[in-house]
């Protein structure tokens, strides 16, 4: 006979997510970002044609899902000097006054204020960023993922967002002019998150 762990599984999952329009969603309260499972990321241009890739090794956040979906939100908090790109001369220079400036500021956030549904999981998330104390609107291209059972005998759910933003709108404007034309540093950085979450009344003690 069956041991009942696939039905325990599904029973699980059956109370931590919901159908809406034919979707699957996270069920309603607050689901905690799991860091070790999750990732922010991003890429930008080099000297014009080659792209640099990076990410934040630390970070934390919750994301909060409301009875009507559109009033959900979620936050990130972001230790700037997680920063990472492979090369320890560059990362010492993209922490410094150029760049993050991360003895004056040593977090970047996002908060999102409107969740605008579009076609099947997909839905973009209307939001602020702040970097180096300046705040601008961003909007992320979100995608649900879906919800699996977790090993500590709760639900997991995941998510991927884009998005792009101009660094010179948050004071980032250094840059370096080549002698073959163009700068060294282009502006637009895209941003890109692989998020996993468990509900906050699974989090260990």
């Amino acid at each position: 006979m069956p041991d009942g762990t696939a039905t325990e599984d599904t029973a699980l999952k059956d109370t931590a997510t919901r159908t809406v329009g034919g979707i699957e969603i996270p069920a309603p309260g607050d689901w905690v970002i799991d860091p070790a499972h999750s990732s922010v990321s991003f890429v930008a241009r080099h000297m014009m044609v080659s792209k640099v890739r990076g990410h934040f090794g630390e970070f934390s956040g919750t994301i909060h899902v409301a009875e009507e979906t559109e009033r959900s939100w979620a936050e990130i908090t972001i230790k700037a000097a997680s920063i990472d790109t492979g090369t320890e001369t560059r990362d010492t220079h993209l922490k410094s006054g150029d760049f993050l400036d991360v003895e004056r500021f040593p977090e970047l956030t996002f908060r999102s204020l409107r969740i605008e549904p579009g076609k099947g999981p997909n839905f973009r998330a209307h939001g602020q960023l702040t970097i180096r104390d300046v705040t601008r609107p961003v909007v992320l291209d979100v995608e649900y993922e879906g919800a699996i059972p977790d090993t500590r005998g709760g639900t997991r759910v995941a998510f991927s967002a884009t998005t792009e933003m101009d660094r010179e709108e948050f004071g980032i404007t250094w840059n370096m002019a080549l002698e073959t034309g163009g700068v060294l540093v282009g502006r637009k950085v895209k941003i890109e998150l692989e998020v996993a979450a468990i509900q906050a009344a699974e989090q260990p003690a």
